[in-house]
């Protein structure tokens, strides 16, 4: 089967390959604001061959983009007309709406470029054939620069029949990325027999994860990952009062910051996740759409941390490396798997006491954690998936 994923290498440029870099960067992003302005201004149908014939040449003559970033300037700008829409009309029919709101223009202020392999960029050995490096298409001609990457996603993401896409230049904090969609092909997951290891995941606040896989459960604490949250929270607010500019400024940096370090802690727990398992193993997970729009029934104290919560990047980090490790992951109704006894399968409200984390069957008098309690119906739920496999308690 076909698994892609992205691969971020880090640019290194001399001083002159950045600023021609930052001039084809910005320029590629005039040239999508034009036209953005210009399917706005018009009424232009969102039809990449009829924008085409409009937008193109003069794409060409006043922005001095290759043919191939001119052509791709349309298909960014379509994409975020769609991804706007696709937002407005989730916000409507989630608040109720009629109404019809009126289409957003997108601006494209941030230097960026689209690129599209073997036209506007390329990885090529030099001539020494020691290092690979990156070709990319300017306003003025083509360069090759040098570029670094982690060791393992550089294997990776260099393997043999791997097919690359379009990938995105972007140029943050003075330094030059590129991320680039690489499609590779993975071995078919192991097919799902009685003697499969079934793990069940109960994700939440105080703890990460809960795990159960018949024998025994695991707890990963979230109560550092809930601190440092806080303080993130606490030091936006903070900013927020100043009403300046360098503050504005100040709370957009520590939002990517936050937002890297969470996606760092999801990366190392579902990786520990995978490892810990054999091939093959089935992890049962709540299926949480729409966990949003019941987090925000919450009380206003705690309602950032609920919302805010990364429950799926969690998710799609676990599958991704799950399907590359040959295993598999499942998800199942969420609904009752903190209050059914997972020994007699009474289901009660009254069994489960949120606020102390504790729960007490009022049938067979079973109790355990809430939420581990949660993992093991989430395993029962993986065992009852299993072909011909039987339930024990």
């Amino acid at each position: 089967m076909l698994q892609t994923l992205t691969a971020k290498l880090k640019i290194l440029p001399n001083a002159d390959e950045g600023r021609l870099l930052l001039k084809t960067m910005a320029a590629y992003s005039e040239a999508c604001t034009f036209v953005a302005e210009k399917i706005a201004e018009d009424a232009l149908p969102l039809n990449i061959c009829k924008i085409h014939k409009e937008v193109y040449y003069h794409c060409r003559a006043a922005f001095g983009l290759p043919s191939q970033m001119a052509a791709s300037t349309i298909r960014t700008v379509v994409a975020s007309y769609k991804s706007i829409r696709t937002s407005q009309a989730k916000h409507s029919s989630r608040f109720g709406v009629k109404k019809r709101n009126a289409l957003i223009v997108p601006q494209f202020r941030k230097p960026q470029v689209s690129l599209v392999w073997n036209r506007d960029y390329s990885i090529v050995w030099n001539k020494q054939r020691t290092e690979r490096l990156f070709s990319v298409n300017t306003l003025h001609g083509r360069i090759r620069v040098p570029f670094k990457a982690p060791t393992s996603a550089f294997a990776w993401a260099f393997a043999k029949d791997a097919s690359f896409g379009t990938a995105k230049l972007v140029y943050r904090h003075g330094k030059f990325f590129l991320h680039i969609p690489v499609t590779v092909e993975v071995e078919e997951p192991h097919p799902l027999s009685q003697n499969t290891t079934v793990v069940g995941i109960d994700r939440g606040i105080r703890f990460l994860v809960v795990t159960y896989d018949g024998k025994k459960s695991t707890f990963a604490s979230g109560a550092a990952i809930k601190l440092r949250r806080a303080h993130f929270k606490q030091l936006r607010t903070e900013l927020q009062l100043r009403k300046t500019s360098s503050a504005r400024r100040r709370i957009r940096a520590i939002g990517q910051r936050e937002n890297r370090w969470m996606g760092d802690v999801n990366h190392c727990l579902s990786k520990a996740l995978v490892c810990t398992y054999p091939k093959g193993t089935l992890f049962a997970l709540e299926d949480l759409t729409g966990i949003r729009a019941a987090t925000e029934r919450v009380r206003i104290g705690d309602r950032y941390t609920s919302v805010s919560w990364a429950y799926l990047d969690l998710e799609e980090k676990l599958i991704y490396k799950a399907v590359r490790a040959g295993s598999h992951v499942v998800k199942f109704d969420p609904a009752y798997t903190s209050q059914a006894c997972p020994v007699c399968g009474h289901t009660e409200k009254k069994n489960r006491s949120k606020e102390k984390h504790f729960f007490r069957c009022r049938k067979c008098g079973y109790q355990s954690n809430d939420d581990r309690i949660g993992a093991m119906n989430l395993w029962r739920m993986g065992i009852q998936y299993l072909p011909g496999a039987q339930v024990s308690a």
